[in-house]
């Protein structure tokens, strides 16, 4: 067995961890580069849910499926385990013993150029916020609407519970085959998701505002759009390994919702942080106060408040032994 080992927004270290188990179960691996690429019988992508979709962005190689790992942070939807955890699953990785899910992936043509295909979603906005964007959306080559709003977002089943669902998607099953469309506050008060079947061409022509517009896709690139974007299913699909079997959109969703519930009683700077982690991943005390601008006893006392409610755990960082990260505690 040959696995091979991709991080590019990862340290060395984590690599070597990683390499270093595989290599006393007796499984040879390899670093996947640009100038290093050969076949493997699966590949590990360190970073968490972003490192995955980095990695199906930057190749078109889905014959080997990928076991997403985070490091530190709690579990995503493409990334399932976490460093610490990994060594307790080798044998299962080594034997083989894991389900693999097929995730759909779209394919996107900015102005009649292909872009990469992407996990979650491809969103259409002005470059600036609170300008709005006029835009025609046309399925299988039929009209369905010309609107006026502040963006467009299609979405694939698990990109469902992200941005989709922040501007009112709703959350799909991941084995569903369909897309789902979002006007992002229309002027007109009528419109409301569509959801398409996953066979469709989606077509977002005529697109005009008072400054460019831009396509993001999967919230990590931006790309000007001049005139139309066109999306449909991407083949293959991204090939992910599942070994726990627990794990939908529906359950993280149900996470979501209680972390949110809990918000509502919380300190404002225990929401800040909360939050903050929730986006971010694992944390340090200093990263904490530079990301949120709080002064370091507010962070002191919120952190103090959170690890004595159980919401966020402290660790020693796998990077610097030295150091105390801290992150959201795992909802039962």
């Amino acid at each position: 067995m040959q696995i091979g080992i991709y991080g590019s927004e990862t340290t060395d270290t984590a690599a070597k961890t990683i390499k270093k188990i595989l290599e006393e179960s007796g499984i040879k691996s390899f670093t996947i580069t640009k100038s290093k690429s050969k076949q493997a019988d699966c590949v590990i992508v360190l970073g968490g849910d972003k490192g995955v979709r980095n990695y199906f962005h930057r190749t078109f190689d889905t014959v080997s499926p990928v076991l997403g790992i985070s490091e530190g942070e709690a579990s995503g939807f493409l990334a399932q385990i976490d460093l610490r955890e990994f060594s307790s699953y080798v044998n299962v990785l080594k034997k083989q013993k894991y389900t693999i899910e097929e995730v759909p992936r779209l394919g996107v043509k900015i102005d009649g150029k292909n872009v990469y295909p992407v996990l979650n979603d491809v969103a259409v906005f002005s470059s600036k916020s609170a300008i709005l964007m006029e835009h025609t959306l046309r399925v299988n080559g039929e009209e369905v609407w010309h609107d006026n709003s502040d963006g467009i977002i299609i979405s694939t089943p698990i990109g469902s519970s992200a941005y989709s669902m922040s501007a009112g998607g709703p959350v799909l099953f991941q084995d569903s085959a369909v897309f789902e469309i979002i006007s992002v506050n229309s002027l007109d008060v009528t419109r409301r998701p569509i959801i398409v079947s996953n066979e469709s061409s989606i077509e977002i022509d005529d697109i005009y505002a008072r400054l460019h517009c831009e396509v993001v896709l999967d919230g990590l690139e931006r790309y000007k759009v001049n005139k139309t974007v066109e999306c449909t299913k991407f083949l293959p699909s991204a090939k992910i390994i599942r070994f726990k079997k627990d794990f939908t959109a529906i359950s993280a969703l149900a996470k979501k919702v209680h972390l949110t519930e809990e918000l509502l009683s919380m300190p404002p700077s225990s929401k800040l942080l909360l939050k903050t982690l929730e986006y971010e991943g694992a944390l340090t005390q200093k990263d904490l106060a530079n990301k949120t601008l709080l002064p370091a006893r507010t962070v002191r006392l919120a952190l103090s408040h959170l690890l004595k409610k159980g919401y966020v755990k402290k660790k020693v960082s796998i990077r610097d032994a030295r150091q105390k990260i801290y992150e959201i505690s795992k909802i039962k």
